[in-house]
């Protein structure tokens, strides 16, 4: 089972590193990390992605509260959140390949960033399934680069 944990922190040389480290020495392995500052300019979001099917998240959270510069933890449920991730694509375009390109940059909303002669670079938002779909119709027209931020999620609703 995927768990996202939004967790609010001290703006502060470090934090990132014991947050990280946390999850590393309990053995869990984070697929996905994203931070950046949050609506306090004095506090940044962690959105933090891992598989909790082999050990219980409970006893990592316990421990996040522990550490001094962390604010506020919350396990994000999948139906009570927001989940989006950004990708940039770098596609080779040559020839006739160019408008193939252009109708599944479409096809998903994807915009296109950058193009040259031989490349187009697209950026496409929305979830995980999303993108990875975009990627497998991208593929056999010759994908050279991919960048993608990770999950960030917002809690549904209010507070």
């Amino acid at each position: 089972m995927k768990h996202t944990l939004s967790v609010l922190v001290e703006n502060k040389p470090g934090v990132l590193t014991r947050v990280a480290g946390l999850f590393a020495r309990r053995g869990f392995n984070i697929e996905s990390l994203a931070v950046g500052q949050s609506e306090d300019p004095r506090l940044s979001r962690i959105t933090i992605t891992i598989d909790g099917a082999e050990r219980p998240i409970d006893q990592v959270m316990k421990q996040l509260h522990k550490l001094i510069n962390v604010v506020k933890i919350r396990n994000l449920q999948p139906s009570g959140m927001v989940a989006e991730e950004l990708m940039l694509v770098k596609v080779n375009a040559e020839g006739e390949k160019r408008a193939e390109v252009l109708q599944v940059a479409e096809v998903f909303k994807a915009k296109i960033v950058d193009v040259d002669r031989r490349t187009v670079v697209l950026r496409v938002v929305g979830s995980t399934q999303k993108l990875e779909a975009f990627l497998e119709l991208l593929k056999p027209l010759g994908v050279l680069e991919i960048v993608r931020t990770g999950i960030i999620a917002i809690a549904r609703g209010k507070g």
